[in-house]
């Protein structure tokens, strides 16, 4: 079985006309990982090994057969998948089909693919294990409702704080009950309905979350802002509002106010002062950032495989606020979401638990670590940060109730696809510490917080030139998740 990994690919303005589309197999080309849970089998040998010669085939024993595969279930034990009469054939329920079509299906290389070692693995008779998902059917149905009605293209990941993925959208999706060959498609997979969510891209200013820890570590609390830093090509950096605030500059810009208010140019300076050794160290260690494969992220559905490479100075100063050579996913910013607001990075998963087959709440095998930690801000640069994405969180305008603490950063990408939006927010639970462990999510809601990362990869349809704008729409799925 394949490894599922997100292809870390060099992409810039300069080799845009290389990539025809985000289902090539060097954009986001799916491999299936093995998960570190107990529950989870090896492959075969059978299945793992090099195709023999046929002088070979005829010595070799033959392959110890699989078991019809299991069920599988979300959080509440609603149904999601299960194998027709035949034994073949996967059923995807009516109510569920369309919103998990492209995160679920074999078709898009989802997590009956990515969990089929343990799906396949005989657990009474000739039928094989039966999984629990994390996620909320319900939720994620609500969410792709609201996207589709609000024609929002693009990705919305909402993390739990133990790390469990609650609810993975992409717009659009597809129908996976009207399409008789079940093999894998690389266009259902990463063409227009592939999964968004886990498909890497600039993440524009939400990358300054990383930014200004690193900035708060060295001590770069102030610098010189003009609006425009021209050092002598034909791209000079540019803050957003250099235009329309330009009775503001030049000014002594301090690292608040610069992450506040997203000053390209503060960033991209203090990366300049702190250097690419100590700035590719920091990304590393502080949050398992980099373009190596030692700092892929191994998720039980999958590998989380970000990129920065650095080549010039300019690759350096752009990659401060999540241009040039910088990217990523939207389940990695909802990791980096959480690591903000609580300080820790935690693995993000969907493996809850193996389950009986006729029953998706009764527990029968341990799922996936929550709580996995793998990186840590400093706890003497939390505070800034979160001050600082409280702050942002006034200036867009999205509120909680009253139970609820609100942060956020936004960020606008430019690159060879177009303009993307971010906003990477949490709804922080006052009641709640985070780090609560939970048998199951039904009370999740009294003591939990959500983070919640939105995507927009179709901003000119809505009128909209920078993040900020689509606080709005961001709004609409926290109302969804958090109840107000």
């Amino acid at each position: 079985m394949n490894k599922r990994k997100i292809a870390a690919l060099a992409a810039s303005i300069a080799m845009s006309a290389s990539f025809a589309s985000c289902s090539s197999s060097s954009v986001g080309q799916a491999n299936i990982s093995n998960t570190t849970t107990a529950e989870i089998t090896s492959a075969t040998e059978a299945a793992s090994a090099e195709a023999t010669t046929s002088a070979e085939k005829a010595t070799d024993p033959a392959p110890a057969a699989t078991a019809i595969k299991g069920n599988i279930y979300d959080c509440k034990g609603n149904l999601l998948a299960s194998t027709a009469e035949d034994g073949k054939r996967r059923i995807y329920a009516d109510a569920y089909a369309v919103s998990f079509a492209n995160i679920l299906t074999t078709m898009s290389d989802g997590y009956d693919t990515a969990f089929e070692d343990i799906l396949t693995t005989p657990a009474d008779g000739n039928m094989g294990k039966s999984i629990q998902l994390t996620l909320d059917g319900d939720i994620q149905n609500q969410i792709y409702s609201y996207m589709e009605n609000n024609n929002i293209v693009g990705a919305a990941v909402v993390l739990r704080t133990d790390g469990s993925i609650m609810a993975q959208v992409s717009y659009p999706s597809y129908d996976p009950r009207t399409i008789d060959d079940q093999k894998y498609d690389e266009e259902l997979a990463w063409g227009e309905n592939g999964n968004k969510a886990f498909s890497n891209y600039e993440p524009g200013s939400c990358f300054k979350i990383m930014s200004e820890v690193i900035a708060d570590k060295h001590g770069v609390y102030s610098l010189h802002d003009d609006g425009t830093w021209d050092f002598g090509n034909d791209h000079p950096i540019v803050n957003w509002d250099h235009e329309t605030n330009k009775s503001s500059y030049p000014m002594e810009r301090s690292l608040s106010s610069a992450f506040i208010n997203s000053s390209n140019i503060f960033f991209a300076k203090a990366f300049d002062t702190i250097g690419e050794e100590a700035v590719l160290s920091d990304l590393q260690t502080i949050f398992h950032f980099g373009k190596d494969d030692a700092y892929d992220i191994h998720c039980d559905f999958g590998d989380l495989s970000n990129n920065i490479e650095i080549e010039d100075i300019d690759d350096l100063r752009r990659s401060a606020f999540g241009q040039s050579k910088v990217l990523t996913c939207p389940i990695f910013l909802a990791a980096l979401g959480r690591e903000a607001i609580f300080g820790d990075m935690v693995t993000p998963f969907v493996l809850k638990a193996t389950v009986d087959p006729a029953d998706g709440r009764t527990k029968t095998g341990n799922g996936s670590k929550a709580y996995d930690v793998i990186a840590s801000i400093p706890p003497e640069c939390r505070d800034n940060l979160l001050n600082g994405m409280r702050g942002v969180a006034s200036d867009v305008g999205v509120y909680t109730n009253g139970n609820y603490s609100f942060y956020a950063k936004t960020g606008t990408a430019e690159g060879w696809r177009g303009d993307y939006l971010y906003i990477t927010g949490c709804a922080k639970n006052n009641s709640g510490t985070g780090s609560e462990n939970y048998d199951n999510y039904d009370n999740y809601g009294e003591t939990g917080s959500y983070v919640l990362v939105m995507e927009v990869q179709n901003p000119q349809a809505h009128g909209f030139e920078f993040a900020s704008q689509s606080a709005g729409l961001y709004s609409g799925i926290l109302n969804i998740i958090a109840g107000n």
